[in-house]
C-alpha cells in the first residue's frame, strides 16, 4: 500500500477546505461565484476572524488573481489553503475524480454525485486500498448536505484546491 502519511491530518483538510467552500456559498448573496470585498469581510467574521477594513481590502488584492474586483471560489480556496496538503493522498484522490468522472458520462454535469462506495472501487483499481471505511470519511469530510454523497464538481474543486 502506497505511504500517505497521517491519513486522518489529511481528512481534516479535507473538512477544511469544505467549511471554507460552505462559508464562501453562504456569503455569496447573490450566487454569481464570486463575494465583493463586504462579502469576504462577513465569510471572515464567520471564521472567527475581525480583519479591518484594510485588511480586507488587503486580502483582496492578494487573492484575486484576474483584477476583477471579486474573488471567485476558486481564488477563495488558493488563498485560504496555500499551508494545507493532501501530500500522497491528492495525487490519488485526483486521479480517482478523473476515473470518476469518466464513468458517470464526463459531461461536467453539476449534478453526478460520488459515493463511498465508488471513490473506494476506484482508488482500489488505482492500486490504493484504503478501506470503505476510510472512504466513507473522506466523503463525509466533503458532504454539504449529509446525503452520503459528493457531486463530482465539489470533490474536484476541493481536491485540486489542496494540490
Amino acid at each position: 500500500m502506497a505511504q500517505l502519511g497521517s491519513l486522518s491530518a489529511q481528512t481534516e483538510a479535507l473538512s477544511h477546505v469544505l467549511g471554507l467552500v460552505e462559508a464562501f456559498r453562504a456569503f455569496d448573496s447573490d450566487n454569481d461565484g464570486s463575494i465583493t470585498a463586504a462579502e469576504l469581510g462577513g465569510i471572515m467574521g464567520s471564521l472567527g476572524y475581525n480583519p479591518t477594513e484594510q485588511e480586507v481590502r488587503t486580502m483582496m488584492q492578494q487573492g484575486d488573481v484576474d483584477k476583477d474586483g471579486l474573488l471567485s471560489l476558486q481564488e477563495f480556496l488558493e488563498m485560504n489553503t496555500k499551508n494545507l496538503e493532501l501530500g500522497g493522498l491528492g495525487n490519488f484522490l485526483m486521479n480517482a475524480s478523473e476515473v470518476l468522472a469518466n464513468n458517470n458520462g464526463g459531461d461536467g454535469s453539476a449534478c453526478e454525485m460520488v459515493t463511498a462506495e465508488e471513490l473506494f472501487q476506484v482508488l482500489g483499481s488505482l492500486g490504493l486500498n484504503l478501506g470503505l471505511e476510510i472512504c466513507q470519511n473522506i466523503i463525509a469530510s466533503m458532504d454539504m448536505d449529509g446525503d452520503g454523497a459528493v457531486s463530482i464538481d465539489d470533490f474536484n474543486l476541493i481536491v485540486t484546491s489542496l494540490l
